[in-house]
């Protein structure tokens, strides 16, 4: 039996090299053949959009004035006045963050649920208390109310 270094690159049996070749692209695109045809969908449907786009775009065949001048958008006066926003945008933003990200950490512990047992569950019902206590204590303030 010969020894090999690792990294060593090892030759195909003579006379299969296309199939060893084959099986071994198979082998290791097994498990990465899904992210593979997402990638390609991913890359396809936004340049299938943009191609569709140019072909099938109208042109107008006349200049008109109309298509010139802003629609709706009034004439520019200068930079935009500063606006200052009440507590109740950061607040809604704050919450909304925080019960997001909460509700983000249950699908985890809900895919897995019956492979972890029942302290998954345990721990779970525990989550959800904090989040019902949580709400209950932001309504109960008044946070929730848009003035």
């Amino acid at each position: 039996m010969e020894r090999r270094l690792a990294g060593e690159f090892v030759s195909p049996p003579r006379g299969a090299c296309q199939s060893y070749y084959a099986a071994v692209l198979v082998a290791v695109l097994g498990d990465w053949f899904p992210f593979l045809v997402y990638g390609l969908f991913a890359l396809a449907i936004p340049a299938s959009m943009i191609l569709m786009s140019f072909l099938f775009a109208t042109r107008p065949r006349r200049h008109a004035r109309a298509r010139e001048i802003p629609f709706e958008s009034g004439v520019s006066t200068g930079p935009p006045q500063q606006q200052r926003f009440t507590i109740s945008f950061y607040l809604t933003a704050m919450l909304f963050i925080v019960f997001d990200i909460e509700i983000v950490f249950l699908y985890p512990v809900a895919v897995q649920l019956i492979d972890i047992g029942w302290f998954a569950v345990a721990e779970f019902g525990f989550f959800i208390a904090i989040l019902v206590i949580a709400y209950v204590y932001v309504w109960g303030k008044g946070a929730l109310e848009w003035r």
